[in-house]
């Protein structure tokens, strides 16, 4: 496992002006869910490797059967499930991993998760992201040397790692440790990727900051970055 990572980040970490460059990982979970944990332990390790841009998105289909849970918002299901629509499904099911805006993968399959990162990772990437943080004001500055067409902009903010015990519902009694919890994710604008981008955008707090480049119509992730 460890060669297959050492491959992955040296694919991955390439230079991307200001910010950490990474495959971007979204993990649809609930602490409702008691088949979730294993995919939120391997998000948590997913969030400890460079090169990786690991988020958990938390839904609230869940919530009705018990226990309400304390990070989901209504826009991370609509997220899913627009997702969804783009791959012409119907349903939506946790946990789901979905890498580079892309390639699904339903429950916590962590080779078949790592073998699609370490092929994003190798892939090149026609958007290049630089980020910078004075004070309260993001710079965003998007290029590309080809045209992309259209594509969402969008800022995620999240909280690095929480604990909580789960009083009722499938997870009754169990405490669970959750890592790079997405408290916030905004659409910055669209840009049609035929010329340099420049956005400044107002920000509080200190924590992380992901700025996301992804196809519209909830397609490709073009490209992502972080400021931690």
């Amino acid at each position: 496992m460890a060669a297959v990572w050492v491959a992955v980040l040296a694919a991955a970490a390439g230079p991307a002006g200001a910010g950490e460059r990474g495959v971007l990982v979204e993990l649809f979970t609930s602490q409702g869910c008691s088949a979730c944990p294993p995919a939120d332990r391997m998000l948590a390790e997913l969030a400890g490797r460079e090169g990786v841009i690991a988020l958990a998105l938390h839904v609230d289909y869940w919530d009705y059967i018990g226990w309400k849970d304390s990070f989901a918002q209504p826009k991370f299901t609509a997220r899913q499930k627009a997702y969804a629509r783009a791959n012409h499904s119907r349903s939506v099911f946790t946990p789901q991993i979905i890498v580079g805006g892309q390639d699904r993968v339903m429950g916590a399959k962590a080779m078949k998760v790592m073998d699609l990162i370490r092929a994003h990772a190798q892939a090149s990437s026609p958007v290049s992201v630089a980020l910078a943080r004075e004070g309260g004001t993001l710079s965003v500055t998007l290029a590309t040397e080809q045209a992309v067409g259209p594509a969402d902009v969008q800022l995620v903010r999240y909280r690095p790692a929480a604990t909580v015990h789960i009083k009722r519902g499938e997870n009754a009694g169990r405490t669970l440790d959750y890592a790079n919890i997405v408290t916030d994710w905004k659409p910055l604008g669209r840009w049609d990727g035929s010329a340099p981008l420049r956005l400044s955008v107002e920000v509080e707090g200190d924590r992380p900051i992901v700025v996301v480049v992804q196809k519209a119509g909830h397609g490709p992730v073009l490209a992502a970055a972080r400021l931690r």
